[in-house]
């Protein structure tokens, strides 16, 4: 195991630096505008069609990420555009990620609590499938200690999921990580990780692509909601 993957595999998280370039970056912008509401905080719908995003997520760059930790077989699963700007500028309290993105309803032993956003079927896997994914979250906009940054509770993504009493244990007993980035910086996450944000203290634009990845199959005949970029 290479040093990056058992920094993500401790942590839960690996800080990544220029996964987007500069001229990557000004070609993907102007295709985004537009795509999330006044005052939203984000969107589901219509991502995975947008040329640009399609070409960052195969490009050189991003693959060569999945290549070095040992993840070649990764596939996105969902795409999400979160827009923290003046209009819509939220904060999000200490949550795992819990639910992911499937193709059609079916029930599973062991997934429940189906849910739709923005009309897409979503639902709570068992731990094992949400252990097996990583998420690659794309800052579009920097991002400094004022702005609202991406914290991270190191660790907490190897005890499963957290009840309410485990997540104030988490809180009052490990110092959060503030990862700023730079426009076209990344982190790479497990979804288990505690993980929250603040508004920003002076309001500005924050735009992340967050990108969930799996490596292998749903049981039962689910599917995951896919693509091949």
């Amino acid at each position: 195991m290479n040093p990056e993957r058992r920094i993500l595999e401790r942590d839960g998280f690996l800080a990544l630096q220029g996964v987007l370039n500069p001229a990557r970056l000004a070609d993907l912008l102007p295709e985004l505008e537009g795509q999330i509401g006044t005052g939203s905080a984000g969107t589901r719908v219509g991502l995975g069609a947008i040329r640009g995003v399609r070409e960052v997520l195969r490009s050189v760059r991003v693959r060569d990420v999945f290549h070095r930790l040992g993840l070649d077989g990764a596939f996105p699963t969902r795409l999400i555009l979160f827009d923290k700007s003046p209009g819509a500028n939220w904060g999000v309290p200490w949550h795992q990620d819990l639910a992911i993105q499937a193709r059609r309803r079916i029930e599973v032993e062991g997934f429940t609590g189906w849910s739709s956003k923005q009309g897409i079927p979503h639902v709570l896997p068992p731990t094992d499938v949400l252990d097996a994914m990583v998420t690659l979250r794309i800052a579009l906009d920097a991002c400094g200690p004022r702005d609202g940054p991406l914290r991270v509770l190191p660790g907490s993504h190897r005890f499963g999921r957290l009840d309410p009493a485990a997540i104030g244990r988490w809180k009052r007993s490990v110092e959060p990580v503030e990862c700023t980035a730079r426009a076209g910086d990344a982190v790479l996450m497990r979804p288990l990780l505690l993980h929250a944000s603040s508004p920003a203290r002076v309001p500005v634009r924050r735009r992340v692509l967050h990108v969930e990845w799996a490596l292998g199959p749903l049981p039962g005949g689910l599917e995951w909601d896919s693509f091949e970029p």
